[in-house]
């Protein structure tokens, strides 16, 4: 069993930046490709990122390609998502996942964390 607990979300301008954080519980973090989706309202959850278990592999949406960064402290069990020149389009709430396969489909996710709301204002 594994527990995701997001922090880092809140309000920012657009342009600016938010660095997220995803703590997990347990000794199997290692063994866990790890990502980050987000859902706006009204919309599907959609992967953003991923990161293979030693961190040496990264993939992105198209939407967050060369904005975004994701990375991973093994050590720490922790996953992180920087996130850089945000634009309104970035409001959503981010989930931290455990265990993406390679489509990147929501329900192929092992676990999730609760989520944490990221809004850019203009």
């Amino acid at each position: 069993q594994v527990q995701l607990v997001e922090s880092g979300g809140g309000l920012v301008q657009a342009g600016g930046s938010l660095t997220l954080s995803c703590a997990a519980s347990g000794r199997t973090f290692s063994t866990y490709v790890m990502g980050w989706f987000r859902q706006a309202p009204g919309k599907e959850r959609r992967a953003v990122a991923a990161i293979t278990r030693a961190g040496m592999s990264t993939v992105y949406a198209d939407s967050v390609k060369g904005r975004f960064a994701i990375s991973r402290d093994n050590a720490k069990n922790t996953v992180y998502l920087q996130m850089n020149s945000l634009s309104p389009e970035d409001t959503a709430v981010y989930y931290c996942a455990a265990g993406l396969t390679t489509t990147g489909r929501p329900d192929e996710v092992i676990y999730w964390g609760q989520g944490t709301q990221v809004t850019v204002s203009s």
